[in-house]
């Protein structure tokens, strides 16, 4: 058993590295298939709103089939299919074109998304300890593994087409490798603790229960994900129009973000373990209030590095949180839960840059980020609803299959 449940862990591992791959992948040959189709930035702009929209349907469809057939079908299923689909913007001629492939390519990716981390709920919950962080971590890593052989192929006067095609096809492969090590289905949850017999609550009554935790846990995750999008497209603006960075010094204020939230995810499951799910997300959304506020009020360029790695360390143990206490509020529904959480918190996501946007015309884009700052502190306030969820999460002290 121990070993089958490694091995699972181990596979998820390999698919969130993959789905960090596969968008990674897009993300880096955006300028080449601008250039391709040949349009404008504003253009390109309203089709990205396309991705998301596929993305958040294929969350809302994947999610409840997970829970159906189980991640053993589902996840190698998205893989197979965004990895197939991860071409059709790089051949995409006009528009049009591009605009049914990007829906397409976000469907498959979101389900991917969905079904992965539902995936890993079951895994964290077989378990018995947090491992949900480090799942996320990787996909962090995949983003980078993708930024190196798109620069590689670059270099080596590879089309962007090809690379694409190629990337695709190396996922597909992977992940119909490491099907076998997927879990079958959600683990039996018959046990019920000393507190559930004695209070006899009627499932109903449980499940209407557990909807409405679920559903203050994805206002929360909409939060916190409007908070990290807005870090993603305004981080180097900031540096280079508030602070007059030279172009290359902005960008490593969101190289700064993306660092302290990648370790911060590596860490994070270690202080979940010791403190509980609630403790480190009311403290991480502190700590990331008092990052953003140092960045909207700081005048000097390394108070601004410093409130961007305090921003990215403080909301990077936030997610998989609330990814995680949504899988166990209903671990038969976890896919479904999981939809909501996700689908709503890339709703954040996509909001987060043109919210901070709209603002610059009212105030200097650096006093913007106050409302990060009351999204934090809301954050913060409403951790409480974790206390009857992922903390719930059994901490089996025998499951000490590797780390």
């Amino acid at each position: 058993m121990e070993r089958s449940l490694l091995g699972a862990r181990v596979a998820t591992y390999v698919y969130f590295v993959l789905c960090g791959t596969l968008m990674g992948a897009w993300v880096v040959h955006i300028p080449a298939v601008e250039e391709r189709v040949g349009i404008s930035h504003a253009t390109l702009g309203g089709l990205l709103v396309l991705l998301g929209l596929g993305a958040f349907a294929g969350m809302q469809v994947a999610g409840p089939l997970t829970d159906r057939l189980g991640a053993r079908v589902v996840v190698p299923a998205t893989a197979v299919l965004c990895g197939a689909s991860l071409v059709l913007p790089g051949l995409a001629h006009d528009p049009w074109t591009l605009a049914g492939s990007l829906l397409l390519f976000g469907a498959c990716n979101g389900g991917l998304d969905v079904s992965l981390n539902a995936h890993a709920v079951h895994v964290e919950k077989a378990y018995g300890r947090p491992v949900m962080s480090g799942f996320h971590a990787t996909f962090s890593v995949g983003g980078v593994v993708a930024a190196l052989v798109a620069a590689g192929a670059t270099s080596a006067g590879v089309s962007p087409v090809a690379t694409m095609a190629a990337i695709g096809a190396v996922s597909i492969v992977i992940a119909l490798v490491s099907v076998r090590a997927l879990m079958p289905a959600a683990p039996a949850t018959t046990e019920k603790t000393s507190s559930e017999e004695e209070t006899h609550v009627s499932p109903a009554v449980e499940g209407r229960s557990a909807g409405r935790r679920v559903w203050l846990l994805a206002v929360l995750a909409l939060m916190v994900m409007l908070c990290e999008g807005a870090a993603n497209d305004w981080s180097a603006l900031h540096l280079r129009d508030v602070l007059g960075a030279s172009t290359s010094t902005a960008a490593f204020a969101y190289g700064t973000f993306a660092a302290a939230m990648t370790i911060g995810r590596l860490l994070a499951d270690r202080v979940v373990t010791r403190f509980g799910s609630m403790a480190v997300l009311r403290h991480g959304a502190i700590t990331a209030a008092v990052g953003i506020t140092l960045v909207a009020l700081g005048p000097w360029m390394w108070t601004a590095f410093a409130g961007w790695a305090l921003f990215g360390l403080g909301l990077s143990g936030t997610v998989p949180q609330l990814f995680s206490a949504a899988g166990h509020a209903d671990p038969a529904a976890a896919g479904a839960n999981v939809s909501r959480v996700a689908g709503l918190g890339y709703v954040g996501m996509l909001a987060g840059p043109a919210v901070i946007g709209w603002l610059t015309h009212v105030v200097a884009l650096n006093h913007t980020f106050i409302l990060l700052t009351l999204l934090c502190v809301t954050t913060a306030v409403g951790a409480g609803v974790l206390r009857t969820t992922s903390d719930a999460v059994p901490r089996n002290e025998t499951a000490g299959v590797g780390h």
